[in-house]
């Protein structure tokens, strides 16, 4: 804060100034400049005024040295690629529900007290995949705990299987076709995408003075092309699934195909879990 600020506001507010030190940031910046290119030149030797000569003299330095002593960092650390499998089919689910891709990281956001023990799963199934421990770290202030892949190795690779990076609902996000044309994939691929972004739900209602409950299924996605799919596919399993007026939500609506949802697709989220036993 500039001292002409904070004197006035100092004594506005009737608060003695503490111990400070007054700097002129000016001068400051001009010092590390100069301590900043006496040690360039010392590293380097001096730095030529001629842009090409330095770019001449950078490209020889790189290599004959530069290139092979790169710090660890600025390596590309080893990520295993996974055969196709109805495990990584389920994985693209979970990115598809509640995924996203950046250049560098996979991040995965699940609800810290609903999905406590999914979290747990979801991590260990992506180490399990690509050998790269997951970053987990719960936000108090969302109730959100994210699941963070670091690599841009495996970042490209969910990108080859058919994720887009960015913004995917732009993109046209849909299942890949590698697994829309096998069934066992597509099963494991719903399954990861319900466990994300479906609920399980009660419905009552009473008929003749008796009540009656029975377990409803919800899938919801604003991307057109994979509510089709999904809609087809449940079709496909001898299920009747009906979708929404906007288009957005498809829905198991009879005991019947609830039951036949859990028996031939089934759930690794606990919370679903529970909820439709209970």
């Amino acid at each position: 804060m500039p001292a002409s600020a904070l004197k006035p506001l100092a004594k506005r507010a009737g608060i003695p100034l503490p111990a400070h030190t007054v700097v002129d940031v000016l001068a400051r910046a001009r010092a590390t400049g100069i301590l900043g290119g006496e040690a360039r030149i010392k590293r380097y030797g001096r730095i030529a005024r001629d842009e090409e000569y330095r770019k001449k003299r950078w490209r020889k330095w790189w290599n004959e040295h530069g290139s092979t002593t790169l710090p660890e960092s600025f390596v590309a650390r080893a990520v295993v690629e996974p055969k196709k499998s109805v495990a990584l089919a389920e994985f693209i689910g979970i990115m598809m529900g509640d995924g996203g891709l950046s250049k560098y990281q996979a991040v995965i956001s699940l609800n810290t007290v609903d999905d406590a023990e999914y979290v747990r799963f979801v991590a260990a199934h992506g180490e399990m995949l690509f050998g790269v421990r997951p970053t987990v770290r719960a936000h108090k202030e969302t109730c959100v705990t994210t699941i963070v892949f670091s690599r841009a190795n495996l970042v490209q690779i969910l990108h080859r299987l058919g994720l887009p990076i960015g913004d995917k609902l732009k993109q046209g996000l849909d299942m890949p076709q590698w697994i829309r044309k096998n069934r066992a994939y597509s099963i494991s691929c719903m399954r990861g995408l319900v466990d994300t972004d479906g609920c399980i739900f009660t419905h009552r209602y009473i008929a003749k003075g008796k009540r009656y409950t029975y377990k409803k299924l919800s899938f919801k996605s604003a991307s057109p092309a994979l509510v089709a799919s999904v809609y087809t596919l449940l079709t496909r399993l001898g299920m009747s699934p009906r979708v929404s007026r906007d288009g957005r939500d498809v829905r198991l609506e009879s005991a019947a195909d609830v039951r036949r949802y859990f028996t031939l697709i089934g759930s690794s989220n606990p919370k679903h879990l529970k909820r439709y036993a209970k």
